[in-house]
């Protein structure tokens, strides 16, 4: 596979694909092979009493967007679920850093599952970050978030996001619409996730062709 924007080599059908990273080396597959992984594997025992603020300043100094400290300290922020880490969240998401708004969206997006007391907030933060914000990486983790908060409010910023021109993010609509889309699925939503079903980047095109046969 090539990198994001990348090339079609070594497809027969003259598409290209994303591939294996997005900008500064945060893998386009981090869905399916780290998250899915992460699931189960609970708070780690030593962050259980960590503040808030500490875990946060541990998951930024993290170079690495998908280094292990940075998610055992995230894992451990969704955990906590209170109003504190929620506040938190939500600062960092109005930050002129990059790598701060991205983690603020990461800890809103599964912030004290399977209860989710924010999700109403959550939902209005993410939506304005998703019509204001024109950062791949943020739009990308924004996308992801919708798609665990599987809330079909969340559909009306997928649809406008699935025809960005990046790839990286029309990948994060294509995850996100087969979760929001609703059941029975909205008329709008499958439209928008067929097309991505026929997009010309391999990943886009297989994730949400995976989203259309998943029930």
């Amino acid at each position: 596979m090539a990198s994001v924007g990348g090339s079609n080599e070594g497809r027969k059908d003259g598409r290209s694909s994303t591939g294996a990273t997005v900008p500064e080396g945060r893998p386009q597959s981090w869905i399916r092979n780290l998250r899915w992984v992460r699931a189960d594997a609970g708070v780690a025992p030593e962050l259980a009493e960590t503040s808030v603020r500490d875990l946060i300043t541990m998951a930024l100094m993290d170079d690495d967007p998908d280094g292990p400290t940075r998610w055992k300290a995230v894992d451990a922020l969704h955990a906590r679920g209170d109003v504190e880490t929620f506040t938190e969240a939500r600062r960092l998401c109005a930050s002129d850093a990059r790598a701060e708004r991205v983690l603020g969206v990461d800890i809103l997006g599964e912030l004290g599952t399977p209860e989710r007391p924010f999700v109403d907030k959550t939902l209005s933060i993410l939506r304005y970050l998703a019509a204001s914000d024109d950062d791949v990486r943020v739009l990308h983790a924004v996308l992801i978030a919708f798609g665990h908060l599987r809330d079909r409010r969340a559909l009306p910023s997928v649809i406008e996001l699935s025809t960005h021109p990046d790839a990286t993010v029309r990948y994060g609509a294509a995850y996100a619409l087969s979760h929001v889309v609703g059941r029975p699925p909205d008329p709008s939503g499958l439209a928008a996730l067929r097309r991505l079903a026929d997009d010309p980047d391999e990943d886009v095109a297989d994730w949400a062709a995976l989203g259309l046969i998943l029930p």
